[in-house]
């Protein structure tokens, strides 16, 4: 009986430690691109300036009449929830309308939400294509603004990029999974 307990115990050990290494259920591990583009503060802004930093992405625009109302409320919520629990989480959203979305338009639209522009960078600085190319490319997510129409079609993901620009998980945005993100982020 003893033999067969001190392998039952090893067993166990095994299965725990293996359990505790896996982090994140089902990661995405998908790779970003480098990229710069423009802040909400006209200054260049891009992957390099994440690097060593856990990261939420969105995409959005100021423009939006439906989705990008609740969007910014709950990532502004969100981000005042990491806050709270302690965790250094930047955040980041792109805008899907870069020839509307000027920075001083992304700075004020922020600020109307009180996201703390500190940890928080709004993108633009490049033109639709690029970023409905970047979107797809790299979140493989749609950011298509149709011809004579000043609606964009965009997902409604928040993203969870871990220290080395790796994306991690994809959750709901407009219903996120916050017990879910603070887990996960405390993981990265």
């Amino acid at each position: 009986m003893r033999k067969y307990r001190g392998l039952l115990l090893a067993v166990f050990f095994s299965i725990f430690l293996a359990a505790c290494n896996q982090g994140v259920e089902d990661p995405l591990e998908w790779e970003i691109e480098d990229f710069t583009f423009t802040n909400h503060n006209n200054e260049d802004f891009g992957l390099a300036d994440l690097e060593g930093d856990v990261w939420l992405a969105d995409f959005v625009f100021t423009n939006c009449t439906t989705v990008c109302l609740p969007m910014m409320a709950n990532m502004t919520d969100l981000q005042e929830q990491l806050k709270e629990e302690g965790l250094a989480v930047e955040t980041v959203s792109f805008s899907v309308d870069p020839s509307f979305d000027k920075p001083e338009v992304l700075k004020s639209y922020a600020e109307n939400y009180g996201a703390d522009l500190a940890s928080w960078n709004l993108l633009t600085g490049y033109t639709s294509q690029e970023i409905d190319d970047f979107a797809m490319d790299n979140f493989r997510t749609l950011a298509r603004k149709p011809e004579n129409d000043d609606q964009v079609l965009h997902g409604t993901s928040f993203y969870l990029v871990n220290k080395e620009g790796i994306i991690m998980k994809a959750y709901d945005g407009l219903n996120p999974p916050v017990e879910d993100i603070l887990a996960d982020a405390k993981f990265y």
